[in-house]
């Protein structure tokens, strides 16, 4: 149980680090404008959870405490839905309220694009892995 806590906890912390990074690189336009690094982190975050659910989740030879670093652990730190919230409630101009039809858009489908791409790609990668 130690070991699994620990797990979720680094991964946790690399998986928030990434965020900060994006967040930074990829900095809000202007305070009411949409979040591009949100869209970009929930996506990319959906995708590689695709890949790892169809790939290394299904090897019985991966680790319970790799598989709960990287999902819940760092990928549930580096996207949240939180986010989305946050940045559609408080972060978006009344003014401009298309732009919050926007950022809840791009998340919810960009994210569920990617994590089926990311499924497909994952699901390859097993079986040509299996079959060398």
């Amino acid at each position: 149980m130690v070991v699994r806590l620990l797990a979720v906890f680094c991964g946790g912390i690399v998986g928030t680090l990434l965020r900060v990074l994006v967040d930074v690189t990829i900095p809000h336009s202007s305070p009411g404008a949409l979040s591009v690094s949100t869209v970009v982190v929930n996506t990319v975050g959906s995708f590689a959870l695709g890949v790892l659910t169809s790939h290394l989740w299904m090897r019985p030879s991966t680790p319970d405490w790799v598989r709960i670093s990287i999902g819940p652990g760092l990928l549930g730190s580096f996207t949240t839905f939180s986010a989305i919230a946050l940045n559609v409630v408080a972060g978006v101009d009344e003014s401009r309220p298309l732009d919050a039809v926007l950022a809840i858009t791009l998340s919810v489908v960009l994210g569920l694009a990617a994590a089926w791409g990311g499924l497909r790609i994952g699901a390859r990668l097993l079986l040509r892995s299996r079959g060398s």
